[in-house]
């Protein structure tokens, strides 16, 4: 467990080291976050509409057609913004010195792809609600594993989009054959830069609670107010940045697995221990 920590942290340097060249990368995940609360916000008064009497489920197919067009366009935004930073963190590992317009440009000559593979993910995500929801905990059960498999096979579906001339369901074949072909054939995701900012959120939650039933207790608005804010403001902080680590990781791991080479401040140990045997 301590030897996948370590590597972790260096896959997280490593990604922090492209990310300091290029942090206008930054702007990709934040675009996608407010793109997500103008979507969500789009599609609040159609979805209250349809909700049942408890207001908890969408009913009948018009339910239905609403969630699944929330999925869609929910996946654009995300892939679209995905595809840009990855596209970006391409440019900078083979060496270039990429722009916030060459992510864009390289997202938006991907749109109709990008569009059919949200379709896709919605799809999936659709079905495996369904699962959930209606086979009680058995269903909870096979929709939870199909849920890490169909994750594991598309880790790398957003490069293969930018990169390959592939279809959505092609690319994800594309994606699970580089897999198996660089890790193996049975292999399980290990720790990376997810595992390193999960403990930043739990050290920034053991130093920020405490101020926070400190500055209660002086009962004093403003000060409650600064330790409140201070946390909310240091976890977006902290997810913004985390977001586009994983995305240059993605990148990192798609230059291995299709060209043998990784970038500046990757090792091939390192990206080797990206997933270990099942």
């Amino acid at each position: 467990m301590f030897r996948r920590l370590s590597n972790s942290w260096e896959l997280t340097k490593a990604s922090a080291q492209v990310l300091s060249a290029d942090k206008e990368l930054l702007i990709f995940p934040l675009i996608s976050a407010l793109g997500l609360v103008l979507v969500s916000a789009g599609f609040l008064a159609p979805m209250v509409l349809v909700a049942d009497e408890q207001g908890d489920r969408l009913q009948g197919p018009l339910g239905l057609l609403v969630t699944f067009a929330f999925y869609v366009v929910a996946y654009f935004v995300i892939f679209f913004c995905n595809s840009a930073l990855v596209g970006a963190a391409l440019i900078r590992l083979r060496g270039g010195d990429p722009t916030l317009a060459d992510g864009f440009r390289i997202a938006g000559g991907k749109v109709g792809v990008i569009f059919a593979y949200a379709v896709v993910a919605a799809t999936v995500g659709m079905v495996l609600r369904a699962i959930q929801q209606r086979a009680g905990l058995l269903g909870r059960i096979v929709s939870g594993l199909f849920g890490m498999a169909w994750t594991l096979a598309t880790f790398l579906v957003v490069p293969v989009l930018v990169n390959e001339n592939l279809g959505p369901l092609d690319a994800v074949k594309r994606s699970t054959e580089l897999l198996k072909k660089t890790w193996g054939e049975q292999v399980v995701g290990n720790f990376g830069v997810s595992a390193v900012i999960t403990l930043a959120v739990f050290a920034l939650t053991f130093t920020f609670v405490p101020l926070i039933f400190l500055t209660a207790s002086s009962q004093q608005p403003a000060l409650i107010a600064g330790a409140v804010g201070g946390y909310v403001v240091s976890l977006l902080a902290l997810a913004l940045v985390g977001s586009t680590l994983s995305g240059i990781y993605t990148a990192a791991l798609y230059r291995y697995a299709s060209e043998g080479q990784m970038g500046e401040g990757f090792s091939p140990e390192m990206v080797k221990e990206a997933f270990r045997p099942k």
